[in-house]
């Protein structure tokens, strides 16, 4: 055994060798026979290459998809990154689309300011809702108008549709208002069409309830409740709501304004009406103007 392989290392030495230099032999043939510059090596050349390149189609198979694997990465690469941009560009445009929204909610408000009709002898200023106190003791908001903007404690508000409430502190850039909901809230109400007269009491609710009715067999659930004026407070015939009935049977106000979105608010500039300071001299002259015109003289004091 020892022998064999002896002699097999003896044979496959001198084996390689003989193989490797018929091999650079055949190589350096080849390239001196593609180096020569002759017509007839040309000739041989180009049938050499005619009879090899067909038949090496498919050892070209694994490059040409290597190529294509590479272009199709690099086409996946930039798909990838106008994914990627379309998506920020949506998200901008998500926030511009919200941002118009809001615009237009705005907008639509403002609208709805300008177009409730008032006494044309009251005039208005638009203040923005800064701050919301709302809490279950005290319902109110902050306005972005003041003292500097000659605003009075006591003058009315009002959304794009209903009475919200009156100005309850003035500060030189801002102003309070106290809402209808507001417990320390009372106003003066008329309820339409039957005339009568009510107080709309607020109680820390969303629907404040009706005190104070004269005969409530004449009022119907969706009937009109208006700012009657009484008192000189707020300005006559400003909407306040409809009448609501409760599960227990109270007559409530379903307040016309949207107390769940205030953002604008119009403050009525309502200065009330003129007071009587001096009673005797308008009694005085008022007596001397009937007995004028009865020809009666006045008893004259004897001693």
């Amino acid at each position: 055994m020892a022998r064999d392989r002896s002699n097999a290392q003896d044979y496959s030495g001198p084996l390689r060798r003989l193989l490797l230099a018929v091999l650079v032999l055949l190589l350096a043939g080849i390239f001196i026979l593609w180096r020569i510059d002759s017509p007839r090596v040309e000739r041989f050349r180009a049938q050499i290459t005619d009879q090899l390149m067909p038949n090496l189609d498919w050892a070209m198979v694994p490059v040409t998809g290597t190529v294509n694997l590479l272009r199709d990465f690099q086409s996946y690469q930039r798909l990838a990154e106008q994914n990627q941009e379309l998506r920020s560009e949506l998200r901008r445009m998500q926030t511009w689309k919200e941002a118009a929204l809001q615009l237009e909610q705005e907008n639509a408000r403002l609208l709805d300011l300008n177009k409730v009709r008032l006494d044309p002898r009251l005039t208005k200023i638009t203040g923005v809702v800064m701050a919301d106190s709302g809490s279950p003791y005290r319902q109110s908001v902050l306005l972005n108008v003041g003292a500097r903007d000659g605003i009075v404690e006591g003058w009315a508000t009002m959304d794009g549709i209903g009475l919200v409430g009156r100005i309850s502190g003035v500060g030189e850039n801002t102003s309070r208002v106290i809402l209808l909901t507001d417990a320390s809230s009372r106003i003066p109400a008329v309820i339409q069409p039957s005339g009568q007269r009510a107080i709309v009491a607020g109680d820390n609710t969303g629907a404040p309830p009706i005190d104070f009715l004269e005969n409530p067999d004449l009022v119907r659930p969706g009937d009109r409740i208006i700012s009657s004026g009484d008192g000189g407070v707020f300005p006559a015939d400003l909407l306040i709501g409809q009448v609501a009935a409760d599960p227990g049977g109270r007559l409530r106000v379903r307040l016309a304004a949207d107390f769940e979105r205030l953002e604008f608010l119009k403050v009525l500039r309502h200065h009330g009406t003129d007071r009587v300071s001096d009673t005797p001299s308008i009694i005085t002259d008022n007596l001397d103007t009937a007995q004028t015109a009865t020809g009666d003289t006045p008893p004259t004091e004897t001693e």
